[in-house]
């Protein structure tokens, strides 16, 4: 018996009908994150929405503009990875519908920007599962069948690109309850969805130009990691920035006479607590315990011992840090000869 040389069928798959689709099954890290800067995923789209609280459209841009490190892995990602399959199991138990995987990123010609990596496919049915894990922290974004933005914002995502019916979202909020909800498509949530990521990509992605900046701290780290050092006494002329600079410094003392508010506020129930650990008001509780914190005497240490070299037992690390003053009007605006950049 010889070994047939004709090619292979190719299995059809519904599900993928009028998709394309790229194969991961055995695709290395680094390919992978290449592959991902391909399009927009499922928590990009939420964070262009500002609905991911970790991930800002700077961020996001910068991730795709390959501007920054991609995310490191943590421990609750390697949780959430870990336990996919045992969040499907117990959605099969819960529901008795049947989830595979499909190792594949898909696209949808109709979105180019797009792309999805889902995490089970529905048997029988033009559904899809998104497994989810949390921590019990995050309990009270559950409460009265709520849940989560970026959560909902995700599924339309993958919705708009399967063409699937609905999203199963089964949660797993870590020793304290599993819950699944059924998100339904929505064709006009779906189309401004699409169209924000759409106008994302062209505007920014592909002509290399940042979104404006929002405030947020993902786009404060996304800013440090891009630019973390100075150039040592380069100068830059900002001009038009007069009136930004104005809002900062108003905005900076608005910031200490608030903190001053909020500090008399603190020192009225303190000096009425007097020695007391906790009070109780009809609608709070207060504590104002005692703690106890052990630290370092390095001066003592380096005192007790003189002839130990400490210099190789401390860690430097550099940072920026951003300080707005005005400039006396006797004072040239920045030094002569000083270097544009």
């Amino acid at each position: 018996m010889h070994e047939s040389t004709k090619t292979p069928r190719k299995r059809y798959d519904k599900a993928l009908e009028g998709l394309d689709y790229i194969n991961i099954k055995d695709m290395s890290e680094q390919e992978w994150l290449k592959i991902r800067r391909l399009g927009i995923g499922g928590s990009d789209a939420a964070a262009i929405v500002g609905m991911n609280p970790w991930a800002s459209p700077y961020s996001v841009w910068a991730d795709k503009t390959n501007r920054i490190a991609p995310k490191a892995d943590n421990e609750p990602m390697r949780q959430g990875r870990d336990l996919e399959n045992y969040v499907r199991q117990r959605f099969e138990e819960e529901t008795g519908k049947k989830a595979h995987r499909k190792n594949i990123i898909v696209k949808n010609p109709k979105y180019p920007h797009a792309i999805a990596n889902i995490d089970r496919w529905i048997k029988d049915e033009n559904a899809i599962l998104e497994c989810k894990t949390t921590s019990s922290y995050n309990l009270k974004s559950f409460a009265g069948g709520e849940f989560p933005d970026n959560y909902y914002c995700q599924c339309m995502h993958y919705l708009a690109i399967t063409g699937a019916d609905r999203c199963y979202l089964a949660v797993l909020v870590l020793g304290r309850e599993f819950l699944i909800f059924t998100i339904d498509r929505n064709e006009d949530e779906i189309s401004a969805l699409m169209q924000a990521e759409q106008a994302f990509w062209e505007n920014y992605v592909l002509t290399d130009n940042p979104p404006p900046a929002d405030g947020t701290a993902a786009t404060t780290a996304a800013i440090k990691d891009i630019f973390g050092e100075s150039i040592g006494e380069s100068t830059i002329e900002l001009f038009g920035m007069d009136g930004r600079l104005q809002v900062w410094q108003e905005l900076q003392d608005r910031k200490k006479a608030l903190e001053q508010d909020m500090e008399r506020v603190k020192q009225d129930i303190q000096l009425k607590m007097g020695e007391i650990e906790t009070a109780f008001t009809t609608d709070y509780k207060i504590t104002w315990k005692t703690q106890n914190r052990k630290t370092f005497d390095n001066k003592r240490f380096a005192g007790d011992n003189p002839s130990l070299d400490l210099s190789n037992y401390f860690k430097t690390t550099a940072s920026r840090v951003f300080v707005v003053k005005p400039i006396k009007k006797t004072e040239p605006a920045r030094p002569a000869g000083g270097e544009e950049n």
